[in-house]
């Protein structure tokens, strides 16, 4: 595998590592913060891990020096790679919210699970989640708090609705959140922002609730896993928020219509890729195909009826 590796600084001791998910390159972001104690935020897919610890060598950071690997969410382009990162780097403390703790130890049901729904093509887009030992790990609640050394820390706050098991970050001496799924994806060559809605555990009310928690938290930047840092942070996140209503209504409109998922999503692309220069007629016919690849409306729509389907 290509390791060549994309390292920006963002300021503030922090640097953007493109984690290039089978092989792409600008749609996963793990970040280094390099304070006195030096913390991996998204390590990003088992396949990842090669380009992340070439990144850490690059950056100074040997296997002795990780303190931390904290990662938003245990969905595999987030935290695929916590076991081979774990390994090499043997003093780290790996950091999740503690409903998915269990499935960094044991991964068997979660890689079950995802082989279920990628079929062949998950060795490629992520490869294999290995086990970490329990007593490496740390389980955070509602809130928990990250030690980076020098008075610095990093705050977890739950944040589910795209997933259970998610939390944002926020830096205290940056001002930084990492908001990992939980305000969908950005694409900065277009300056989209799209929903992240996969089965099984998106919810549109909870969703809402955790975007205006990290409205609460004032944050001066959002640092997107799906991709880099966005300064205008309330315009993104009540942007976020519409995109989740739009899509939210379209599928209910289709769901009303009995129509099957194929159709569905036939019927909300049809809807919805005008408000996106990314899906537009005279788009990148390249961007839109990976960004299909991360963030597919079909797993999207799923995800939505899914949840209508619950609540009816």
């Amino acid at each position: 595998m290509d390791t060549t590796t994309t390292i920006t600084p963002l300021g503030g001791d922090v640097y953007e590592i493109d984690t290039r998910m089978a092989g792409y390159a600008g749609i996963t972001a793990g970040y280094l913060i390099m304070s006195d104690r030096p913390c991996l935020v998204e390590p990003g897919t088992a396949g990842s891990a090669p380009v992340v610890r070439r990144a850490l060598a690059d950056l100074g950071v040997g296997p002795a020096d990780l303190a931390t690997v904290v990662v938003t969410h245990i969905h595999l382009d987030h935290a695929g790679g916590v076991g081979d990162i774990a390994e090499t780097y043997p003093d780290a403390e790996v950091v999740v919210h503690e409903k998915g703790a269990r499935h960094l130890v044991d991964p068997e049901r979660l890689m079950r699970s995802a082989r279920m729904v990628y079929g062949d093509s998950l060795d490629t887009l992520f490869g294999e989640l290995r086990p970490t030992e329990a007593h490496r790990i740390r389980a955070v609640e509602e809130t928990g708090v990250i030690d980076l050394g020098g008075g610095r820390r990093l705050e977890s706050h739950y944040s589910p609705g795209h997933a259970k098991h998610h939390v944002g970050l926020v830096d205290s001496q940056t001002g930084d959140l990492y908001v990992g799924d939980a305000a969908g994806i950005y694409i900065p060559e277009t300056a989209d922002v799209r929903p992240a809605t996969p089965p099984p555990d998106f919810d549109l009310e909870t969703a809402l609730k955790s975007l205006d928690r990290f409205k609460a938290l004032q944050p001066e930047r959002l640092l997107f896993a799906h991709y880099g840092p966005v300064s205008e942070v309330a315009d993104t996140l009540d942007r976020s928020a519409e995109e989740l209503r739009v899509w939210v209504d379209a599928v209910r409109g289709a769901r009303d219509e009995g129509l099957d998922l194929d159709h569905a999503v036939a019927m909300v692309v049809d809807r919805t890729s005008e408000r996106y220069a990314v899906t537009r007629d005279d788009a990148d016919p390249d961007l839109a195909a990976k960004q299909e690849i991360l963030s597919s409306a079909r797993s999207n729509v799923a995800g939505i009826m899914h949840a209508l389907d619950r609540h009816a």
